[in-house]
């Protein structure tokens, strides 16, 4: 009985003594390498979900070390926390689209006739996210603009890293598209939404299906804060805001980079630019500089810096990065100019802010039609707290109101 009691007493001690360890942690991490400024609306909060996360973080990083799971585990557990509730005005079902799961929900009223339909994929740099944590930005699409919503279960990394996620994506959007009256949706009146990586696929996905004729063409491609291209880690908002939360700019190449190779990689020669090619540079200059950032968007500081010697092992590494279906800007403009009608958001306080706004630049000089939003107080995964009553940021519903307003005035 002694025994059993020291025993106990000792998990507790070392218990305490690994939350104390992680306190200190995100202590230390938050007041020495984390900025938020005073053109974000309720900092604090914010300042509270980043401390939040940090100490997720280390605990997944600890259970990593000891061989227990890998670090992101954490996070998916924390984002399958989130308390939903139930809607009593859709009907929700999970169904397999060729082998990938979805959840698909339906508004109860009777409509006239097909609804329009949504493809949703979520955030999460392909490595987390999940339909619970999704669960209130669908409800809300569907309810607002009485649309048939699809959300996309799709594989994560580093369990299946790059392609696999993004195949998911381009398998369960063909299967809508080819069966879309299935579900009461006009395989005409199908748009496609994603935010952060969800929009890199979302992007992805739109190329990926220019070119097949025997399928209905999707009506819009709507982008929230998307990662967009590889090229370049240092244009003026990548610069502004790597301190930022909730994606810093180092965090955020660590976590591109894992999803793309299923492991890690020293990320501080790729924010340098080691990575690029000579020959990639030059040719993709014309899309990806900083001359074509709008001027007001560097008011806060933008210093160039030269790249830095070419590193041909780590290309190696790294050369899938290169590609479209990892960095969509890269596109050529005979695949650009086909593109439908976009839907463009970016916010202010977001290392992602200039993907934005380089790919809105070339879908306009290639003739597609783009509405944009900039959110001057949003920061980036703003739309992850839509719905989760005192949680949520201003920025947040500004998100949600401005994507449904557009979707809703596709088919007027």
């Amino acid at each position: 009985m002694a025994f059993g009691g020291t025993l106990w007493m000792l998990i507790l001690y070392t218990f305490s003594f690994i939350h104390s360890l992680l306190f200190a942690w995100g202590v230390y991490y938050h007041f020495k390498r984390t900025h938020i400024p005073p053109g974000i609306s309720q900092g604090i909060k914010l300042r509270v979900f980043s401390f939040a996360m940090e100490y997720t973080l280390g605990l997944g990083l600890f259970l990593e070390k000891l061989g227990i799971c890998h670090r992101y585990i954490i996070w998916r557990i924390a984002f399958n926390a989130i308390l939903t509730g139930k809607d009593s005005k859709l009907i929700s079902k999970d169904l397999v689209f060729d082998g990938v799961p979805v959840r698909v929900y339906w508004p109860k009223t009777s409509p006239a006739g097909n609804r329009r339909g949504i493809i949703y994929l979520h955030g999460g740099a392909g490595l987390t996210g999940s339909f619970r944590a999704s669960e209130k930005i669908c409800r809300f699409m569907a309810n607002q603009s009485d649309s048939v919503v699809v959300s996309v279960g799709f594989r994560l990394a580093p369990e299946h890293p790059y392609p696999v996620p993004v195949l998911d994506c381009l398998t369960a959007t063909i299967h809508f598209l080819k069966n879309a009256e299935e579900y009461g949706v006009d395989p005409n009146c199908i748009a496609i939404v994603g935010d952060s990586s969800g929009g890199t696929f979302a992007t992805a996905v739109c190329q990926e299906l220019v070119t097949r004729e025997d399928l209905p063409r999707l009506r819009a491609q709507v982008l929230i804060y998307p990662f967009l291209q590889s090229g370049d880690f240092d244009l003026p908002s990548y610069q502004q805001n790597q301190s930022i939360p909730l994606l810093y700019r180092k965090r955020a190449i660590k976590l591109g980079l894992t999803h793309l190779t299923g492991k890690e990689i020293n990320v501080d020669p790729v924010i340098k630019g080691a990575h690029i090619p000579p020959g990639y540079r030059e040719k993709y200059q014309k899309w990806i500089n900083a001359d074509n950032i709008p001027e007001e968007f560097k008011a806060r500081g933008y210093v160039p810096h030269a790249p830095v010697p070419f590193s041909e092992e780590l290309y190696e590494q790294v050369k899938r990065a290169g590609e479209t279906k990892f960095a969509p800007l890269l596109a050529e403009d005979d695949i650009i100019r086909q593109l439908p009608e976009t839907f463009l958001l970016t916010c202010e306080y977001d290392i992602l802010r200039d993907d934005g706004l380089l790919y809105k630049k070339r879908l306009e000089d290639n003739g597609v039609l783009v509405t944009h939003h900039h959110l001057p107080d949003g920061f980036h995964a703003t739309i992850s707290f839509f719905g989760l009553w005192l949680l949520e940021f201003p920025s947040s519903r500004k998100c949600m109101e401005h994507v449904v307003q557009f979707l809703k005035s596709l088919y007027k």
